[in-house]
């Protein structure tokens, strides 16, 4: 209520100081989107004109599979310029919406009334939203109404589509005699028109026509010697090789395949668009040789292919282990169904142009269909291995079954009247077979090259392993990324002709790309797959000009000028961490990703950083501490509790440290900020080192002095200032005990001074006969034990000794009883 009365106070204030400028600024309110709303309208009613007439032309040519693509193609640009136009409002509705929030609700009842330039801006507001949520209204339901044509359009393309492949034709017509005749006028026609057009073409053409046809054969000589010269060990088998590997053999049948086949459709895409360019050609005679191009550029490739596969001259380059003649047959066999099915579609071509009678194209395509499946029965029962013993065998049983059944079914399909579902099929079994047969044979070639040691083993593998520095891993590692590269070249050459095959038009695929180029929308998440793309290119430029700019300022910028390697070390982290992280958010933005959607999985993070990333964040921020602080840099001497070494590297996360034994120990950063470290070389590599000696009780003590405080003045890494000096430091219970306490400018040759300083005592003691006593040992008397009899056949002969002389007292005392005299005692001596 306060906050309203306030309000109150301060519009009239406003009212009074200028009254005028509140007049002015309520009728820009009104008249400002007043012209963007006439604008949508009118842009709304153009589009909905348009539709009406795109509505009504797939009702009169629905019929037609081509014109109806195209509708669909322009429908779909038209829905999405209809929900552009309801866009165009967004801006103005949030201004809209957060100018009535500032206004507030109208005043209750009973309260006090609100200014009237207040309820006018209020009304002319809310006015305006309405008639604009009419023109978003309108152009919503436009939208709905040309999708749903859109489905339409589609629903009827797929009854054509049905409706060709199940209608049945009556033979008796199309075999009758009148066909002969029919088809010996249509001939008539068909020349009459190409013999005036090239009358005409040379004539009034001919310098145009020569000219193309010269640019058209010198690109197809470039692209022939051109590849020839770079890729002639790719796609050309060589003779001399004996026994080429799979690999080999894989990329010779792919490339042979692919390479030619480019360059010949190349070569007669150019000749018609220079025909068309020049004017050369007229509206009959272009759409003829358009389809005798796609017939040349089919058969073409049948032969390659199979050529290629089976490699009836050279047996040692075959993939296909059949024999040679069996092979010769395979490549004429499918060479003549391809001719067959393509000078079947070249004549449906002239047919349909001409106006020709459906019994002749019936009749054509019946004869074209039973060849097709006479071929692949002819191809089913080919025996093209030989046993051992000289037998010739067949094909695998489900290869063989399979050819048999496609013929079969393709005659049969014809016999009884359904000519387009038996040109289909031989269509596909042509055309998609061959497309088919290519993309494996490259998808096993990419296979083979991303194996360890497979683009090694090809000639550009060779080749850079000889003329540059690449080891095996770097080789394995860009086989990986060339087989990547073949196996998407694959998809993007090979998907787009099996669906053109399989009854999709060209305007099915551009709308297909152009949807998943945009987005494609799973649920409320949309998903763009150029936005992904460009988002991983820009964050992949970032990081390549980050490291490049790394590289430049710490080798150029900080080594000119002398900077310490610790600075150096640190500055070069720093840029590379905020040059990634900026590389990642331009990505991220490039991508169309709202950065502020990442809220909830901040948040999320956030959460697991404070139950279970503690460690994590600890070093992160020991880390930073570390880079900032420099109690020590890289190269230091430092001891960290039991780790003694090299500083090598300082990350966010750890540091790495080399000891003297060439073991690198990773430390978190976290210990080495919260425990004691010893840095040797933290501002200088100025060190002191001690060497202790001990001499024997009796020595002339003064004299050891002199000669230990010479031999650590006369060293040459020993510095003169702090000068050298020598303690007696203790009456040790075996010794008289010095050290030796010497300063070195770089503490790092410690070791050095003590192994030279050592040795010159020896030395200069032996001269001056001062003895260095060593503690007296205990002598321990081991107990000697007799040792394990080992001779087992001793041992016997001693115990028969033994037993033998109890045996001989025995007898003796036993006679003595007999005699009754007492044995004699032994001799005491």
């Amino acid at each position: 209520m306060l906050f309203r009365f306030f309000r109150l106070i301060l519009v009239l204030a406003l009212v009074a100081l200028a009254p005028h400028s509140f007049g002015a600024m309520a009728q820009g309110l009104g008249q400002a989107p007043a012209g963007l709303v006439a604008d949508q309208q009118k842009i709304l009613q153009g589009l909905t004109t348009k539709t009406d007439a795109l509505e009504k032309k797939v009702q009169e040519d629905g019929l037609d599979d081509t014109t109806l693509v195209e509708i669909r193609l322009q429908l779909e640009e038209l829905s999405r310029a209809a929900l552009n136009s309801a866009l165009a409002f967004r801006s103005r509705l949030g201004e809209i919406n957060s100018r009535l929030e500032q206004l507030g609700a109208p005043p209750a009842a009973g309260q006090p009334p609100e200014p009237d330039i207040v309820t006018g801006e209020r009304q002319a507001l809310a006015s305006e939203k309405a008639e604009i949520n009419a023109v978003i209204a309108g152009a919503q339901n436009l939208s709905i109404r040309i999708n749903a044509l859109i489905e339409k359009i589609g629903n009827m393309r797929s009854e054509l589509f049905r409706s060709g492949l199940t209608k049945r034709y009556v033979l008796s017509d199309a075999l009758s005699p009148q066909v002969f005749s029919d088809a010996r006028d249509e001939y008539a026609n068909f020349y009459r028109a190409v013999s005036s057009w090239l009358s005409f073409a040379f004539k009034f053409k001919f310098q145009a026509m020569l000219a193309a046809t010269l640019m058209a054969l010198a690109l197809a000589v470039v692209l022939l010697v051109g590849g020839r010269r770079l890729f002639g060990r790719i796609f050309e088998p060589d003779a001399s090789v004996e026994d080429p590997t799979y690999l080999s053999r894989l990329s010779v049948a792919f490339w042979s395949t692919l390479l030619p086949t480019l360059a010949v459709s190349a070569f007669l895409a150019s000749t018609v668009f220079l025909y068309n360019y020049y004017n050369v050609l007229r509206g009959d005679i272009g759409v003829f040789l358009n389809a005798l191009a796609a017939v040349i550029a089919i058969v073409f490739c049948v032969n390659r292919l199979t050529n290629a596969a089976l490699s009836p001259s050279m047996p040692n380059w075959r993939l296909i282990q059949v024999e040679t003649g069996p092979a010769r047959w395979l490549v004429r066999l499918t060479t003549a169904m391809a001719v067959v099915i393509g000078i079947n579609n070249f004549l449906s071509i002239v047919n349909d142009k001409m106006g020709s009678p459906l019994s002749l194209t019936v009749a054509r395509s019946f004869v074209a269909t039973v060849i097709v499946g006479v071929i692949l029965i002819l191809m089913a029962l080919l025996k093209p291995y030989k046993d051992a013993d000289g037998r010739w065998r067949p094909w695998p049983a489900w290869l063989r079954y399979t050819c048999v059944a496609l013929g079969l079914f393709t005659i049969a399909a014809a016999l009884f009247g359904y000519i387009g579902l038996a040109i289909f099929v031989s269509l596909q079994v042509v055309v998609t077979g061959t497309i088919l047969l290519t993309a494996y044979i490259g998808f096993l070639s990419a296979r083979e090259i991303g194996e360890e040691g497979g683009f090694a083993g090809t000639s550009i593998g060779r080749w850079l392993k000889t003329n540059s520095s690449y080891e095996d891993t770097a080789l394995d590692q860009l086989g990986l990324v060339v087989s990547v590269a073949i196996n998407l070249m694959i998809v993007l050459v090979f998907l787009p002709l099996i669906l053109l095959m399989w009854g999709f038009q060209p305007g099915d695929i551009q709308a297909w790309g152009y949807k998943l180029a945009t987005g494609v929308t799973v649920g409320s998440v949309t998903i763009s797959v150029t936005g992904i793309l460009t988002g991983i290119v820009v964050f992949i430029i970032g990081y390549f000009l980050t490291r490049w700019f790394q590289g430049w300022l710490d080798g150029s910028v900080m080594a000119r000028g002398k900077v310490d390697t610790g600075v150096r070390n640190s500055i070069r982290l720093a840029v590379g961490y905020a040059g990634v992280a900026l590389a990642g958010l331009v990505g991220i933005s490039a991508a169309g990703i709202d950065l502020s959607n990442l809220a909830l999985v901040a948040g999320a993070l956030s959460l697991g950083i404070g139950f279970g990333l503690q460690n994590v964040v600890s070093n992160f921020v020991s880390g930073l501490i570390l880079l900032a602080e420099r109690p020590f840099k890289v190269g230091d001497w430092i001891v960290a509790g039991d780790t003694s070494g090299t500083v090598k590297k300082i990350s966010v996360r750890a540091t790495e440290i080399e000891t003297f034994q060439r073991q690198s120990v990773i430390l978190p950063n976290s210990n080495l900020i919260n425990n004691a470290v010893g840095n040797w070389t933290h501002r200088n590599k100025l060190g002191r080192v001690e060497i202790k000696v001990g001499v024997a009780y009796g020595s002339d003590v003064k004299r050891v002095h002199a000669v230990l405080l010479e031999i650590a003045r006369g060293h040459a890494l020993v510095l003169k200032n702090p000068e050298p000096f020598v303690l007696f430091t203790n009456f040790g219970p075996a010794a008289l005990e010095f050290e030796i306490r010497v300063f070195l400018a770089d503490v790092l040759n410690g070791a050095i001074v003590q192994n030279d300083i050592r040795f010159a005592v020896l030395d200069a003691f032996d001269a001056e006969h001062i003895e260095i006593p060593s503690t007296p040992r205990a002598e321990v008397k081991v107990k000697k034990t007799d040792a394990w009899p080992i001779d087992d056949d001793k041992i016997e002969v001693e115990f028969a000794e033994k037993e033998q002389a109890k045996a001989r007292a025995a007898a003796e005392a036993k006679r003595l009883a007999k005699t009754g005299r007492k044995a004699r005692k032994p001799d005491p001596s």
